[in-house]
């Protein structure tokens, strides 16, 4: 039941987080993947809130490691700041990491204060 729960998140949260790239991408006309990092950061809050509130096992399985996991994307992440560096945009390349650990930490501390004001 657990992997299935998890299929399920996992198979909203892929093409949200396609889908949610490209609209935001696409605002602006940058090499920045102001797409990715908004998923990632927008992954983070939910898990982090999750987490806090001691989400049960099912809700974990789906919302968290389904939804969640597939929404986020650290492969990508270390893809598109490779792919900056490659390119001499090295500016953008520390900037797209700095400010997904930044932005993604920052996320998931709000993530928790909202579940803790929530209980």
């Amino acid at each position: 039941m657990t992997v299935l729960l998890i299929v399920v998140g996992a198979a909203v949260g892929a093409p949200l987080r396609y889908l949610a790239d490209r609209a935001v991408q696409a605002r602006h006309d940058t090499v920045f993947p102001w797409g990715t990092l908004t998923v990632n950061v927008i992954g983070s809050a939910l898990l982090a809130f999750l987490a806090a509130l001691s989400a049960g096992s099912g809700v974990m399985a789906l919302a968290g490691t389904g939804f969640c996991g597939a929404l986020t994307t650290y492969s990508t992440l270390g893809y598109e700041t490779v792919r900056l560096m490659e390119e001499g945009a090295r500016f953008h390349a520390v900037a797209n990491a700095v400010a997904s650990v930044v932005a993604g930490l920052g996320a998931a501390y709000f993530g928790v204060a909202l579940a803790e004001a929530l209980l």
